[in-house]
């Protein structure tokens, strides 16, 4: 699974593309609405009981406004209830730390936005949770997802915040098993190498041992130039505008690489045609920094999705990374390859990193020269 531990300073990571990120997922949050928040009631049939994920989503929340204050103090402000003011709390487990009373509001000093955690105690199950998901939403960085176990002794996607998935819709997989997810999602390798340890990692993972992994995939992203070639008329679909000028890098949305999102295939990424615009410079490598810590009060296990992009054509100036990258494309096996869509990018950004490798290599030797 390529997991490390992950030190519990690093479990929400910040950085200078914060009101950028906001402004692309508060504008997801309010255009596609399930699509990106969604929190489903409990699950009773016979085959399976899964508590709803109402309860961990407050719980998160919490969290949070607990940990971010603490961990990036000139970036969040925080109130706490007044005392003596019976205290939010799961299974009479008070939501503070430290004996202190729990928090009434957290702002975001960078983007201004303030929420005010009452609110929850108006709101009921399904609707309570999907508001503390967007509380969520609007103060990290990271997309969450929260598995809770079931009676079978497997964990279901129960909530989530899914503003800036890129490359999957979680239309597609709430509600499902960690198996079905990985396997309906055609990951390579998932039944021979990690399903038996996938399954044992999450049912005996502990409270204060959290774990980090990344992964990375090259995506497309439309030139401003051709979207304004392609549609030179005024835009009577204001939304589809608006998605593009708040998010001209796809962050959100990988069209160029997947086609329309509402036209998607579960588990066959890649799917657009090679864009006319494919060019080192509409090239992007997507990474993907994943984390797993379990919930203290309801067990639920929280997986976050921090995403970065990076330009290929940036990347490539730093020397001896185009080699590195080059070799790295070229190692992935078939069906890595098929997940990864190499098919697509292949030939243009492996010819662009070799000719870059070849330039770290003429300069290597010509900085050996004049050293000698």
């Amino acid at each position: 699974m390529g997991i490390r531990t992950m030190p519990w300073s690093e479990w929400i990571e910040l950085d200078s593309t914060y009101q950028y990120w906001q402004r692309v997922r508060k504008f997801r949050v309010r255009t596609r609405g399930h699509d990106v928040v969604r929190v489903l009631p409990a699950r009773e049939d016979e085959s399976v009981k899964v508590q709803g994920g109402a309860w961990a989503a407050k719980e998160l929340v919490y969290e949070l406004a607990e940990y971010l204050p603490r961990r990036y103090p000139s970036s969040f402000r925080v109130t706490r209830l007044p005392n003596g003011v019976p205290a939010p709390s799961i299974g009479g487990v008070s939501l503070a730390w430290e004996q202190q009373q729990p928090v009434q509001t957290i702002e975001a000093i960078e983007t201004g936005e303030k929420f005010d955690l009452r609110v929850l105690e108006g709101l009921d199950d399904v609707e309570m949770g999907e508001e503390a998901m967007r509380i969520t939403a609007g103060l990290i960085q990271d997309d969450v997802a929260l598995m809770i176990e079931g009676t079978d002794g497997k964990y279901y996607f129960q909530a989530g915040a899914i503003c800036i998935p890129g490359f999957w819709r979680m239309r597609d997989k709430i509600g499902m098993t960690l198996d079905d997810i990985h396997i309906s999602g055609n990951v390579p390798r998932f039944k021979e190498k990690l399903q038996t340890s996938m399954e044992k990692f999450f049912r005996r993972m502990p409270v204060d041992k959290p774990v980090v992994r990344n992964n990375y995939f090259i995506q497309v992203c439309k030139p401003l130039s051709y979207v304004a070639d392609a549609d030179p008329e005024p835009r009577l679909d204001v939304e589809e505008e608006c998605a593009f000028d708040i998010d001209p890098e796809e962050l959100s949305w990988s069209e160029s690489t997947n086609g329309p999102e509402d036209r998607f295939l579960h588990g066959h990424g890649h799917a657009a045609l090679p864009a006319p615009y494919l060019a080192p410079s509409t090239m992007r490598l997507r990474s993907e920094r994943q984390t797993l810590r379990r919930l203290p009060r309801t067990g639920a296990i929280v997986f976050g999705i921090r995403t970065y992009l990076f330009k290929i054509e940036e990347l490539a100036m730093e020397r001896g990374v185009a080699d590195r990258l080059a070799s790295a494309i070229r190692s992935w096996p078939d069906d890595v390859g098929v997940y990864k869509g190499r098919k697509m990018y292949a030939d243009v950004v492996l010819k662009y990193l070799d000719e870059c490798a070849a330039r770290d290599e003429w300069k290597r030797r010509d900085d050996d020269i004049h050293i000698d």
